[in-house]
């Protein structure tokens, strides 16, 4: 599966993830103490819904196309207004065009006090993501193998922060080195968030994956699902998921009042289903 995001950035996927993101961005801002988000796989920053590789899919137009102007209950509209404005900054004329990816997202809520680094490995997307943070001395962008990152950059000076690890699963053996970056990096930063994406399009890998993470040991890891159709044959991505190391002690019931409405809201024919659950820990 080739989840490169220029192809699928405002899907379904990406709303989950993002809203997802900023609720752990918003908890991370409740203290005035400075951290620091490391974004392994960072991609282009920001993406323009009306190209080539957007316009060929129009997945956008089922993601973010269906949330920016519903009207949702107060509860989840207070929890998506973070991810909404972010978005909303990057189309001043009201006309639904560009897509901020993660690291857009993050930078729109960070502090003075606060860092990004982000990481790509695709060398044009890496210059380009460099560029449109040119000048911008709280952000730093490197063109490096994410799963090099582990090793190297942490933990970060900073004693609070997060690592969002979103991989573009184009080649096989994802789930494992997702697996093995997070034994790596719990090793070196123990206290920091970890929020690992990862697409639903085979349950059975899935199923693999989160056996795997019981087997790491590592407490308090929190499970994110939202599907918008039933498992096909043969497989297509029918749902996303996010796994959430020491995730905020909110996010739980945030997400069981926002993931309700995002799987009626995104889904095909209402069939969306939602889950919240403790994979260790809570």
């Amino acid at each position: 599966m080739n989840y490169r995001h220029a192809f699928h950035a405002g899907n379904f996927a990406d709303v989950v993830k993002h809203v997802i993101l900023t609720r752990i961005l918003a908890y991370l801002m409740r203290k005035d103490a400075a951290f620091r988000v490391i974004d392994t796989h960072a991609g282009l920053g920001i993406y323009d819904l009306f190209g080539d590789q957007a316009e060929r899919t129009g997945e956008w137009q089922d993601g973010i196309g269906r949330l920016i102007h519903v009207k949702l209950p107060q509860q989840v509209e207070e929890l998506v207004t973070p991810y909404l404005d972010a978005v909303r900054a990057q189309n001043p004329d009201g006309t639904l065009r560009y897509y901020p990816g993660s690291p857009f997202i993050t930078r729109h809520m960070l502090r003075a006090q606060d860092r990004l680094m982000g990481f790509e490995l695709h060398p044009m997307d890496a210059e380009r993501l460099r560029e449109n943070f040119a000048g911008d001395f709280q952000t730093r962008i490197t063109q490096l193998d994410a799963w090099k990152i582990f090793g190297t950059h942490l933990p970060p000076r900073e004693k609070r922060g997060l690592v969002l690890v979103d991989p573009p699963f184009e080649e096989k053996g994802e789930f494992s080195r997702m697996v093995k970056s997070l034994v790596q990096g719990h090793q070196r930063w123990p206290g920091g968030t970890y929020a690992y994406w990862y697409p639903i399009k085979e349950p059975g890998e899935v199923d693999a994956y989160i056996k795997a993470l019981k087997a790491t040991g590592i407490p308090k890891i929190l499970r994110l699902e939202l599907t918008i159709r039933p498992a096909s044959a043969p497989p297509r991505l029918h749902g996303t998921g996010m796994v959430v190391v020491n995730p905020p002690y909110v996010l739980e019931e945030e997400m069981k009042t926002v993931l309700p409405m995002l799987a009626e809201l995104l889904s095909d024919e209402g069939r969306g289903r939602w889950s919240v659950e403790w994979v260790a820990g809570e």
